[in-house]
């Protein structure tokens, strides 16, 4: 052994996992090396757990906004006709939606009646949003040609009404039975606007998995909208589909340029804005929450190292004196502290992995456990709790844990390659 001894040499290597098995009488520096891994382990698990969860509830919170909304909407600028009446909806809709079909990217451009109404069945009362489209727009829907529950025939559109799952419950209805719609916005008659009261058969349930939508959507037959919603020959929107709805913004022109002057758009994403927000902003900071806790973690190696270094100081005065130069002590003590970063960000890697791939059997074990309740989908808009392992993510977790666990050992093996070997052995 010299001062030129080739950097992390075996026998520093040797050195430092001797070190490490601490004897009985040092159970000290055994303890805290444990204490130190599985600290790390548990922050790195956290952090994989927590980055998962966070990019699939945004993942999901999108695709189902996604599967049962437009990307962008299609709105007539208001305008005054030759009554002097406002005038907000589309006269030469399907014209106008075969040219939107047109451009690059788009995948699906429907006519669409909206409007809000009074839902009562079996003494019970809702207010519930009610979508007017064609049968063959509705299937082209994601969550709706897929959605996860299913009761009943959508094919039977013509026939009567699909209605989301939570309205069906708060009315207390099932397939087969009668829901009456009442719009305040009826028939016109020489004593003014009367309510319009119809009565449908539920001939599908569906729930897409976001409450919002399931609470409170109801579509009905093409048709039966433009009577029921006085919208004969016009209707009040274009609901269009693109490829990459990410990137929303680069088909709008193009869109707006297809449809036709005095037009205006509404996208996925200024509708669901506020959402969007705050779920980055709650990443952010949750980011830097449980960064704070794989730091407070990665100091325990601090701590083991700097009794490491105390407990071994006779040890470094003769391995100094033997010719062993101030670089292969601190890279002895190095090895140590790095090792228990590796090794313990290892292992938080495989339990953070592993939690977020069986997410679902964990989650249902401690809903069980505390009597169910514990995912209010009324509150958080989705029906389950998502997790979406990602390699960026987990790679920024590896490199966050293993870089302050580097750093965090420099200290006390610096401290170490400068210790006196004669103060060391003075007492000896």
């Amino acid at each position: 052994m010299s001062n030129s001894a080739r950097p992390f040499s075996a026998f520093e290597w040797l050195i430092a996992w001797r070190y490490l098995r601490a004897r009985r009488k040092e159970g000290g520096v055994s303890v805290m090396t444990w204490i130190s891994l599985i600290g790390i382990a548990l922050a790195v698990f956290a952090l994989i757990a927590t980055l998962a969860v966070r990019s699939g509830f945004r993942t999901e919170f999108v695709a189902t906004i996604l599967g049962a909304n437009a990307h962008v909407t299609v709105l007539q600028q208001p305008y005054r006709n030759e009554f002097g009446q406002v005038v907000r909806t589309i006269e030469t809709f399907d014209e106008t939606a075969e040219r939107v079909l047109m451009v690059e990217g788009v995948t699906r451009a429907a006519p669409t009646i909206r409007g809000q109404v009074l839902a009562a069945a079996n003494g019970s009362n809702a207010g519930v949003e009610v979508v007017g489209q064609r049968l063959s727009d509705v299937q082209t829907l994601p969550l709706l040609a897929e959605p996860e529950i299913s009761l009943g025939d959508l094919t039977r559109l013509e026939e009567g009404i699909a209605i989301g799952s939570g309205v069906a419950q708060t009315l207390g209805v099932g397939v087969g039975d009668m829901v009456q719609l009442i719009s305040p916005n009826g028939v016109q008659g020489p004593f003014g606007t009367s309510p319009r009261t119809s009565t449908y058969e539920v001939v599908n349930i569906f729930q897409v998995g976001r409450f919002d939508i399931d609470r409170v959507r109801v579509y009905m037959p093409f048709a039966e909208a433009q009577s029921y919603f006085n919208r004969d020959g016009v209707v009040d929107e274009l609901e269009v589909l693109v490829e990459d709805p990410e990137r929303i913004d680069a088909y709008l022109d193009d869109i707006l340029a297809a449809a036709g002057p005095n037009m205006l758009s509404w996208t996925w994403q200024q509708s669901a804005g506020g959402f969007l927000r705050a779920l980055e902003m709650e990443d952010n900071i949750m980011f830097v929450i449980l960064s704070i806790l794989v730091l407070i973690a990665t100091l325990n190696i601090t701590s083991g190292l700097i009794m490491l270094v105390k407990n071994k100081g006779r040890d470094v005065g003769i391995l100094r004196t033997m010719g062993l130069g101030q670089g292969s002590i601190l890279r002895v003590f190095f090895i140590c502290g790095a090792s228990i970063g590796i090794v313990g960000t290892a292992v938080g890697v495989v339990l953070g992995c592993l939690f977020a791939i069986y997410i679902d059997p964990i989650f249902n074990a401690v809903n069980w456990l505390l009597g169910g309740g514990v995912w209010d989908p009324s509150v958080r808009f989705i029906s389950q709790l998502p997790a979406e392992l990602q390699l960026g993510d987990v790679l920024s977790a590896v490199a966050l844990s293993l870089g302050l666990s580097f750093v965090v050992t420099i200290f006390p093996a610096r401290r170490a390659a400068r210790m006196n070997p004669v103060e060391a052995l003075r007492y000896e």
